[in-house]
């Protein structure tokens, strides 16, 4: 006999990350990072990449190839982001929300999963790419370290005892900035 939907408990970790936010040349972003930050808060049961139709075939062959399942919208990124976390919270789809953004206006979406009972996780760019109101919504936080020359690690912020922190690893694999910068919207 199968069980409803209902009656499982979500396991995993499902994230979204605003590409036009987060992949800016200032911030220099592995998506790799990005999705090891994730990871630490548990298995993926999905990995998206929300991006505006200005974006690069190479970015997006980019992400395809580190796994990232890419959406391309022709209107505002943050609306299509935010109905499809939406969706995945009140269809309990996931255990724990995770938004890489610098944008407060994901901060209502990070509330709503948050009073479904699922565990938010805010993911920024860098220390000057980080939105207070979002990351103070969130359950955790975690804010991306500038990837210096030699050192690929990503940082805990504001992180309380028992919280994982992101993992290191190496920034090899990094999508470049120039296919960042061409991604933005103006």
């Amino acid at each position: 006999m199968e069980s409803s939907r209902e009656d499982e408990e979500p396991v995993g970790v499902a994230l979204f990350v605003d590409g036009p936010n987060v992949l800016r040349e200032e911030f220099d972003v592995d998506l790799d990072d990005v999705r090891r930050a994730a990871e630490a808060e548990g298995p993926l049961v999905t990995t998206r990449l929300y991006l505006d139709e200005h974006a690069t075939p190479g970015l997006i062959q980019a992400a395809e190839a580190r796994g990232f399942e890419v959406v391309i919208t022709s209107g505002d990124v943050d609306v299509k982001l935010a109905v499809d976390a939406a969706r995945f919270a009140a269809e309990n789809r996931m255990s724990v929300l995770a938004i890489a953004s610098r944008d407060t206006d994901f901060k209502p979406v990070v509330e709503t999963a948050n009073g479904y009972g699922i565990r938010t996780l805010a993911i920024a760019p860098g220390e000057f790419g980080r939105s207070d109101a979002l990351r103070n919504a969130a359950n955790g936080s975690v804010t991306l370290e500038e990837v210096g020359a030699d050192d690929g690690e990503t940082g805990a912020d504001d992180g309380e005892p028992g919280e994982p922190n992101a993992a290191e690893g190496d920034a090899d694999a990094a999508i470049g900035s120039d296919a960042a910068a061409d991604s933005r919207s103006e």
